[in-house]
């Protein structure tokens, strides 16, 4: 064997010299018996270090690697967060008018995004195994900045729409990509709370849009016109803001273009940090195996480890990797003999259909994408102004901060499903966080149901009711919020990794879809889609009996049954580990096939029981 490779921490394995690194042999390295290693005892997830907020500052670097990463978490949160603002802003209103006044057209601008994003999802999935995690990541903030461009100098509806719509597509390929890259370069022990990471940076991107909204609110003053009244129609009594007759003939007078241009091209720094960065972030390990470039693979788990070549740790989880490549690329070959690229990466997502085990991991994700959604956050998110408004706040400043306290509410109970995730498991939080915003939506929807014809006689009602939408909010953040986000990412073999992730994640965009668009039921309509038309931009005001809480508290009490009855616990196993938590690889010619690679890898005894 060659030299061990040296793990100071202070260079990438892109930036090593030839005096720091000799390249390893791993044929020679895998070769080993295991008569030849003291394997005894070995159980990786316990080498691999401590759980909990220990195990998270263990290894800085890759903590230091996924905080990073998750910029696109947060431009997702944020483009998520600033749209619901500036639909509130009046100048905003005085250049669009009609997107301003008409809750349809005002519903398909939320929903460009939410379109795109699911395409890009979708289809990104052939291109991350081609490019690689960490080029994606950087070609789709490209696409990204263009959108933005477009949004912050729209003249025009269609330059708005163009624009949200190409930022939309880059959005939804982030969601897509950035969980799977810090799945793969995480260790078992915390890989939980790194995905987690994704959610806290959503979240933090929420509140950052939320804030700079709100501060770029008062550029000119709050009013569009300070001197000419309201006209348009009544909310809790009071007139509002009507763009066709209460803007002079000149334009605003009062607040100016910046108050909601300056939060829309905000987001362009964000990601322009992203992509210069990721330029000297590490490839994925497990790509680098999957395109036979394994003596960089294993450098670059080393240097990710912070530990030498011959650690024992290390070699396991090379070896692991190594023979799940080699397993679904032989039975790939099986299966599918002499196709095209094309043809390959159709097999893929059929794959994902070829047995129970394989179609349970897709169900579980889709799953918990599709709850993660109709438990109704977006719509919170999206709509907050609205919502607070109906509540008994004022419609412009007082609910936009109302707004902006939720979103800080949203982060800071993100926290402990970062800390705590890999040591309490998925289930327990994911069915306390259920039980938690159904109870809430349940006394939110009762309390609107019986005082929302006149809150300004029963304020002490609408703070209460205000109070357990923050109460539902903290209940979803630490649940359903981060851990949607982490299970998809880690319960698929690596070889329909990418695949299996693009469709999970692509169900969420399209259940997020569905929330926002109002479909108009008819008799050519599914059922389905009539129930869904419920959940739109026009919900909250076709159904101000409560209807709406009602509606999102059914499907929280369905995602507890879900997950209790469903959902196995993946905490503590690798991303190898999968197919025995989903009964994978179950017929003896299976077995016996991944058995023989094991050995021939000089994998120990407890290798091969991880895919019995």
């Amino acid at each position: 064997m060659s030299k061990v490779l040296k793990t100071d921490g202070s260079h990438s394995p892109s930036e090593k010299s030839t005096e720091d690194v000799e390249h390893v042999d791993s044929n020679k390295l895998s070769a080993q018996s295991p008569a030849q290693e003291d394997w005894s005892g070995l159980d990786l997830a316990e080498m691999e270090g401590q759980i909990g907020v220990r195990g998270l500052f263990e290894n800085k670097l890759i903590l230091g690697i996924s905080c990073f990463a998750t910029l696109g978490g947060f431009l997702f949160g944020y483009d998520q967060g600033v749209v619901s603002n500036i639909l509130a802003i009046e100048s905003f209103g005085a250049a669009f008018p009609s997107v301003y006044m008409n809750a349809s057209l005002k519903g398909w601008y939320v929903s460009a995004m939410l379109l795109c994003a699911w395409f890009g999802s979708l289809v990104n999935g052939p291109i991350c195994d081609k490019i690689g995690r960490k080029r994606d990541i950087s070609l789709m903030v490209v696409i990204f900045e263009l959108g933005i461009a477009l949004q912050t100098g729209a003249t025009s509806t269609g330059y708005l729409f163009g624009g949200r719509a190409v930022g939309g597509f880059a959005v939804g390929a982030l969601t897509h990509v950035v969980p799977m890259y810090l799945a793969e370069i995480s260790s078992a022990n915390i890989r939980g709370s790194l995905v987690a990471l994704q959610q806290q940076c959503i979240t933090l991107g929420i509140v950052f849009s939320y804030w700079i909204a709100y501060g770029t609110s008062f550029i000119g003053g709050v009013r569009c016109a300070p001197g000419v009244p309201f006209t348009g129609p009544l909310l809790n009594g009071q007139p509002t803001f009507n763009p066709y007759t209460d803007v002079p003939s000149d334009g605003c007078t009062g607040q100016t273009q910046a108050s909601w241009r300056v939060p829309v091209g905000f987001q362009m720094f964000p990601a322009l940090c992203l992509g210069i960065g990721m330029l000297v972030m590490p490839y994925s390990p497990r790509w680098l195996v999957e395109q036979g470039r394994e003596e960089e693979a294993l450098e670059t788990l080393s240097w990710l480890r912070r530990k030498p070549v011959d650690d024992i740790a290390i070699r396991f989880e090379f070896l692991e990797i190594k023979a799940e490549v080699r397993y679904s690329r032989e039975y790939m070959s099986r299966t599918y003999p002499n196709v095209g690229p094309i043809r390959r990466s159709l097999n893929s997502y059929l794959m994902l259909l070829s047995s129970w085990p394989k179609f349970k991991r897709l169900a579980v994700g889709c799953l918990c994408m599709f709850y993660q959604q109709f438990i109704g956050q977006n719509s919170l998110i999206y709509y907050a102004p609205t919502i607070f408004g109906q509540l008994g706040l004022d419609p412009t400043t007082t609910s936009l901060l109302a707004t902006g306290i939720y979103g800080i509410v949203n982060s800071v109970f993100t926290i402990p499903a970062v800390l705590f995730l890999d040591s309490l498991g998925r289930k327990p939080l994911l069915m306390s966080g259920a039980l938690g915003c159904c109870s809430s939506l349940i006394i939110v929807g009762s309390l609107v149901a019986t005082y929302s014809s006149d809150w300004p006689a029963h304020t002490v009602a609408g703070h209460v009711a205000i109070a357990f939408v923050y109460i539902y909010n903290a209940h979803f953040s630490y649940s359903w919020a981060p851990i949607g986000w982490v299970l998809p990412s880690e319960i698929f073999p690596l070889h329909l990794r990418s695949t299996g992730i693009s469709i999970t994640t692509s169900t969420s965009w399209m259940m997020s879809l569905c929330e926002n668009i109002k479909f108009r039921p008819n008799r050519k309509l599914n059922p389905f889609f009539s129930i869904i038309g419920l959940a739109s931009p026009t919900m909250l005001t076709n159904i101000p009996s409560g209807g709406t809480y009602f509606f999102f508290a059914g499907f929280a009490l369905l995602a507890f049954l879900t997950s209790w009855l469903f959902f196995p616990e993946t905490k503590g196993r690798t991303l190898e580990e999968m197919d025995k938590t989903f009964g994978d690889n179950s017929t003896e010619q299976e077995r016996e096939h991944m058995d023989r690679i094991c050995r021939e890898l000089g994998l120990p005894e407890k290798a091969l029981l991880s895919h019995a």
